[in-house]
């Protein structure tokens, strides 16, 4: 099958193609070359700017790819000129989507009012009632964040009668090559010999999904490949959502820290580890077992090795100069008015 994924040179992308090149699938790349990524040999790379996909409709439609999987459909009009780009050409679109369209995500940053829904968040669960998350933060209309919505994506995406969509909510990921070093912070602490880490208590207690880079990636690919999942939209994550404070323990146990999770009242906690307010009551968890029961997609790296593996990146991989030295001393201080936690 040959395949045409457009920006597949990030994060979860190069992983997303490795596997189907393994697969003996045929693929090319379309990105703007920003980005160094290690692609299989083979994989043809088609250099261009996804903003401007209009203008590189005819290369890319002479590629002829019978499925199109887009990993950065960020707008309803990336969507629009996705479908309307590949329309008579490929069978079906595969477009990445994300699981801050659910109620549950403004509910959290608390931009729409009402009580916990049911969790996990299975694909019909309601969607968010505000379109445009990120515009009242955005630059100007020009930035990215103006006009993102994976809402309207969804829509578009499969709402075509002519070309097949198919739409993969993914979970917070992490692993190797995280450019938002998802464990960074945590791990920075322990290696620092930190005797315990503060959480805000509500935010301790409060679940989200998380995925493995390469078991996402091989979701993703089960997506592209099986004809089964046109019109279909999957959740892709771990089974078990954690509470941050169980995520902090996981990373803790496989970085060998001894340490202490404490879960510490909102006035209590160090202003510099205040988080947002946001109403940890609403919980990210999903419920992926439409894909497992669909496609047979499942986890193939254990969570423990997948922090191994993401641990190690990060180790070998520290962040370039210029981050804050945490205040270390504040967060002593509010140990000890904490019994029992420091002398």
């Amino acid at each position: 099958m040959r395949v045409l994924v457009i920006g597949g040179t990030r994060f979860v992308g190069p992983w997303v193609v490795r596997r189907l090149v393994e697969a003996g699938h045929e693929v090319a790349v379309f990105h703007r070359g920003r980005t160094e990524a290690e692609l299989p040999e083979g994989v043809e790379e088609v250099r261009g700017d996804r903003a401007r996909l209009a203008s590189f409709a005819a290369a890319l439609r002479r590629l002829r790819p019978r499925v199109v999987l887009d990993m950065v459909p960020y707008t309803e009009r990336d969507a629009r000129e996705l479908l309307r780009t590949f329309r008579g050409v490929a069978e079906r679109v595969v477009a990445a989507g994300s699981g801050d369209v659910y109620l549950a995500y403004d509910r959290l940053r608390r931009v729409s009012p009402g009580e916990p829904g049911p969790v996990p968040l299975a694909e019909d669960a309601p969607l968010r009632e505000v379109l445009h998350p990120y515009r009242a933060d955005a630059p100007g209309p020009e930035h990215w964040t103006y006009d993102y919505d994976k809402i309207p994506v969804e829509r578009v995406v499969l709402g075509d009668p002519e070309l097949p969509g198919t739409v993969l909510r993914l979970p917070c990921v992490y692993g190797p090559r995280d450019q938002f070093r998802r464990v960074r912070e945590y791990l920075r602490r322990m290696d620092d010999g930190r005797p315990a880490i503060l959480l805000e208590e509500g935010h301790a207690a409060w679940r989200w999904t998380r995925g493995y880079v390469e078991d996402v990636a091989a979701a993703v690919a089960l997506a592209v490949t099986d004809a089964r999942s046109a019109g279909r939209v999957y959740n892709v994550g771990e089974p078990d959502a954690l509470t941050e404070a169980e995520w902090v323990r996981a990373i803790g146990r496989v970085a060998g820290w001894e340490g202490m999770v404490v879960a510490v009242p909102r006035g209590r906690l160090p202003a510099h580890l205040a988080p947002d307010d946001f109403d940890w009551r609403h919980h990210l968890a999903t419920d992926s077992s439409r894909i497992r029961a669909e496609l047979g997609w499942a986890e193939a790296v254990p969570r423990g090795e997948a922090l191994r593996r993401t641990i190690a990146w990060e180790r070998a991989h520290p962040p370039d100069g210029g981050a804050a030295q945490p205040d270390y001393a504040a967060e002593d201080a509010a140990l000890r008015k904490i019994a029992g936690c420091l002398p």
